[in-house]
């Protein structure tokens, strides 16, 4: 009996040491760890009323496609357009040029430069490494960026924008000595360990959106991952969910294959890059209006982290709102109400020609996705269209808000 006990006990300590070494070796190799027993493909489900029918999505995807003619041309927009109701793509088109001098039009296939809209990626990066143990949200920089001289700030900081760190394409300008020479993350860090620019405010007092928030978060995931901060998204996001026409800028990124749009002034000319461009986490991923829709319909799953993780990058986070204050911020989301009385997550992003919109409305399963390679002013219909699509008397087929499309059909 006592020989069988120390066999059994022998075989368990071996079995525990295997499953120890074998845990060890996912970990290096990058491997996600699965750390919890559900099922990472259930879906988040969403009641589909009865009025949403064949008919009924026929008649909003005919004013859908009035309402964004009549925009493109009386109001200049230039650019792509996705929307979903209830998980079901109801309209997308393209309009305009994706280069106003070779004359190339634009595709829903088409890549833009997301600028901040890019900021739920690097979110969604953290809370990888979080729901893997790798860090904590009050962790400090310093646990991960040893040499920043900022004491005080931790990660849940950078992510709801209240750090009250200066902003780094604006230091930068007088700090980078080279203009030819590209600027880096780790470049960033280095400019704020060597010069300290004077932080705007101290952490946790004020919500002050930041952009050198988002790049050092990029570089906390570099460094915990032990891998580029581009290669993490790839592999970790954008192949997992076959994003096929997502990437991070590069300076060789125009070699890449697919259709890229190029940004322009708000005069039609085009928008060069520059040293700032280098520096990921704020900004700097490029996607298609069809790839956008493939990571909106995986955020309903728990392909990339678990339903109560994701929640808390929808639940606002601003400690002092001003007064009047109807919006707030997660992680990578902005946060507001609707006038249906429902609550979109959404971001919009501008930067070196290109305007940005993604919004999300969770409780009705729907997104509107829109990306334009020239930032004229035309996003400012963008509130009408919100008024459309989540009128607040959606029993009422004569409010003003919906004879937008109405004046969009006779023009």
């Amino acid at each position: 009996m006592t020989f069988l006990r120390a066999k059994s006990l022998f075989v368990g300590c071996c079995t525990a040491f295997v499953c120890c070494f074998l845990l060890l070796g996912c970990q290096k190799s990058g491997k996600k760890q699965k750390l919890w027993g559900g099922d990472e493909e259930e879906k988040l489900q969403v009641a589909i009323p009865a009025s949403f029918t064949a008919d009924s999505i026929q008649k909003l995807t005919v004013k859908l496609d009035s309402v964004f003619r009549h925009f493109h041309k009386k109001r200049g927009f230039n650019g792509t357009v996705l929307v979903t109701k209830y998980d079901k793509v109801i309209y997308k088109n393209a309009f305009g040029l994706a280069d106003f001098f070779k004359k190339d039009s634009l595709t829903v296939e088409t890549a833009f430069q997301l600028a901040s809209v890019s900021k739920q990626f690097t979110a969604m990066a953290i809370m990888m490494l979080k729901e893997e143990g790798e860090l904590n949200y009050e962790d400090s920089v310093q646990q991960y960026l040893p040499d920043f001289p900022y004491h005080g700030i931790t990660i849940r900081q950078l992510l709801t924008h209240q750090s009250g760190l200066s902003n780094y394409t604006y230091f930068s300008d007088k700090l980078w000595p080279d203009r030819n020479k590209n600027l880096t993350n780790e470049d960033v860090i280095h400019l704020m360990v060597t010069h300290r620019p004077q932080p705007y405010y101290p952490p946790n007092t004020h919500f002050d959106y930041s952009n050198t928030g988002y790049s050092l978060l990029a570089s906390i995931v570099e460094k915990v991952s032990e891998k580029p901060f581009a290669e993490f998204l790839r592999e970790r996001i954008f192949e997992p969910l076959e994003m096929k026409h997502t990437f991070t800028y590069s300076p060789d990124f125009l070699t890449l294959t697919g259709k890229i749009a190029t940004g322009h002034t708000r005069f039609r000319q085009k928008r060069t890059t520059d040293y700032l461009d280098t520096v990921l986490g704020d900004k700097g991923v490029y996607s298609t209006v069809e790839d956008l829709y493939k990571w909106d319909q995986a955020l309903y799953t728990q392909k990339l982290v678990k339903h109560e993780t994701l929640d808390e990058a929808f639940t606002g986070g601003i400690l002092h709102k001003k007064k009047n204050q109807t919006e707030d911020y997660g992680f990578g989301w902005r946060i507001r109400p609707l006038d249906n009385g429902d609550t979109a997550v959404y971001h919009g992003g501008l930067w070196h020609g290109f305007s940005t919109y993604f919004l999300r409305n969770p409780k009705e399963h729907s997104a509107l996705i829109v990306l334009s390679n020239l930032p004229n002013g035309s996003f400012s219909y963008l509130q009408e269209l919100r008024k459309f699509l989540y009128p607040a008397h959606p029993d009422s087929v004569a409010t003003k808000d919906q004879k937008l499309a109405v004046r969009g059909r006779r023009r």
